[in-house]
């Protein structure tokens, strides 16, 4: 009989022991799984937050390329005889207003985006009316330098355009992310903000009209 009570008493024993940790092992278990995917979502936001900066770096690399040409275009126009004095005036103050702003996205707000936006879009502006009065100058713009800076600029401002669209793109779909419930709640922990938006804007964002070998 004793040896009978002894042997029946371990299955008890163990099944015991099994209850008393199955609840704390699932509860452990579903916390690992939480800090899990908490970590990969925290993760992930942090590579796309900086591909959106990686974005508007290119993008300001871009601008800036635009504005290391206009100093070389301005003296070339400027041999021009009689070339209006205006026009160049209005390029080179543009110019100086869009490199005398600088923007970390990630922490500007909608209005500070929109002020620089504003001061590429004028510049933007300055050097389509600059290349529209050259028209008038046609010993100007057979010149092979003028020729080579109208290439230059023109494919400039088209990578500008695609840099924008791409920040844009990029802006739009993180934004939306951290927006998402649960990623949401991610997003909130770890301060991450919405990137604003580039907007088009009466016209300013237009690339001026580059009509080479035409």
């Amino acid at each position: 009989m004793a040896d009978t009570t002894t042997a029946g008493s371990t299955p008890t024993t163990a099944g015991n022991t099994y209850r008393k940790w199955l609840v704390p092992g699932i509860v452990i278990g579903v916390l690992l799984l939480i800090a899990i995917w908490f970590i990969g979502s925290y993760n992930g936001l942090v590579g796309q937050r900086e591909d959106v900066r990686k974005n508007f770096a290119n993008l300001q690399g871009q601008y800036q390329r635009r504005a290391d040409l206009i100093p070389n275009l301005v003296n070339t126009v400027k041999g021009a005889a009689d070339f209006e004095q205006d026009t160049l005036t209005g390029v080179t103050e543009a110019r100086a207003k869009a490199t005398g702003i600088t923007i970390d996205p990630s922490k500007a707000t909608p209005q500070q985006l929109q002020q620089y936006q504003q001061s590429q879009g004028e510049l933007s502006q300055a050097l389509g009316r600059l290349l529209a009065v050259t028209e008038n100058y046609p010993q100007l713009t057979a010149t092979q330098n003028f020729k080579d800076l109208q290439v230059q600029l023109e494919g400039t401002e088209n990578r500008i355009a695609v840099a924008r669209k791409d920040y844009n793109d990029a802006s739009s779909a993180f934004n939306a992310r951290i927006k998402r419930f649960p990623t949401n709640l991610v997003a909130g922990a770890g301060n991450f903000d919405e990137f604003p938006y580039f907007q088009a804007q009466n016209g300013a964002e237009n690339a001026p009209s580059v009509n080479f070998g035409e």
